[in-house]
């Protein structure tokens, strides 16, 4: 077991994977920053999209999603919108189906509805989450005020439509026999015995091959024989068969079966939290919105609380192509920074410290 700590900033599906981890096994995460998030895109597809507009990822200098439109900031000072409903057209198949915005089972979310330009909405969900940022504001790496009740107002409309909309989709999968699980009402029990009973196989038929898979690079993270591996866009098995008593990959899946604790009531349309603030740096001005989540990352490891931050970057040599790796250093973070749209198996460069402890 590594004596590492990390913080681990991910999507909704992506913390639901950290949660059921820390669930389900032993992991060095130990904290977790949620991300707001709508959707996102296929890389792939994004570069076509792009290409009908004579544009390409290199020309692009930043992206945002705002008021209907993704708004792209060339290189070359000029912006260009695209229409989400045109946007849309290369979103994820897999995110039709997310019942929830702001990343419910972090110890902190973080996102730019609500606040005002230049700052970030803070969703304070436990304990550890609340006196973290509550000494970060007395160390002065943040500045906070409350969030006005229009402000969560319209944080709550929007979470709300996104996880109506989406759960209409689930139940029209779910009439077409397209399962999916992870909104299921089970107890405990009946999902333990699932559970010991499914491996990879039922793994692949149950979300990867019906569009489910949200790419996070879970299941092959806690596979203990190094069978399952991410290529391309989606998990493989190699040819050796599974341990019979191994059913880790499809245990730890944000989208197979939630255990009760973690389960999202979707009744509340932000989750259960403590307390919910509008956050700015005072630390750092390079980032995206508040710079918020650089901020408390850097909090984090200056006052070693953790030992690494798990982050995505974007690849030198493919522009805006997302890639996911562990950093104490907080000038890589603040490179990493910003928001891709595009996802990346989050959970690989745990693996290999796996491996190297090991």
């Amino acid at each position: 077991m590594s004596e590492d700590k990390i913080a681990i900033v991910g999507t909704p599906c992506e913390i639901m994977a950290a949660s059921k981890i820390q669930h389900y096994t032993q992991t060095p995460i130990d904290f977790k920053i949620g991300l707001f998030c709508m959707e996102n895109f296929s890389y792939s597809y994004f570069v076509k999209l792009l290409k009908t507009m004579d544009l390409t990822m290199e020309e692009i200098e930043k992206f945002r999603i705002e008021k209907g439109y993704a708004f792209l900031n060339l290189k070359n000072g000029k912006q260009v919108k695209i229409s989400l409903s045109k946007a849309k057209t290369v979103v994820r198949k897999n995110c039709n189906i997310c019942a929830e915005l702001t990343s419910e089972t972090s110890d902190i979310s973080v996102g730019s509805i609500g606040s005002e330009n230049g700052w970030s909405t803070i969703i304070i969900r436990t304990e550890k989450g609340e006196k973290i940022i509550e000494d970060a504001i007395k160390q002065k790496y943040l500045k906070a005020k409350e969030l006005t009740p229009s402000q969560l107002k319209l944080l709550e409309r929007i979470s709300s439509n996104k996880t109506k909309t989406n759960y209409e989709n689930i139940e029209s999968r779910e009439s077409r026999a397209r399962p999916v699980l992870y909104l299921r009402d089970k107890t405990d029990e009946s999902i333990m015995e699932e559970i010991l009973e499914s491996n990879f196989d039922d793994l692949r038929a149950n979300v990867i091959n019906v569009g489910a898979c949200v790419l996070c690079g879970a299941c092959e993270y806690v596979c203990p024989d190094d069978l399952i591996l991410i290529k391309n866009t989606k998990p493989r098995k190699k040819r050796k068969k599974c341990p019979e008593d191994c059913h880790m990959c499809f245990t730890v899946c944000p989208r197979t079966f939630i255990p009760t604790d973690l389960r999202n009531d979707l009744t509340k349309t932000i989750g259960d939290y403590k307390k919910i603030l509008t956050v700015k740096s005072l630390k750092h001005n390079e980032g995206q919105d508040g710079v918020v989540v650089t901020t408390i990352l850097d909090y984090l490891l200056s006052n070693n609380i953790v030992t690494q931050t798990l982050v995505v970057d974007k690849k030198e040599n493919l522009a805006w192509k997302p890639y996911a790796k562990l950093t104490k250093d907080v000038d890589e973070i603040v490179k990493a920074s910003g928001t891709k749209y595009s996802v990346c198996p989050v959970f690989k460069p745990l693996k290999q410290l796996k491996r190297d402890v090991n």
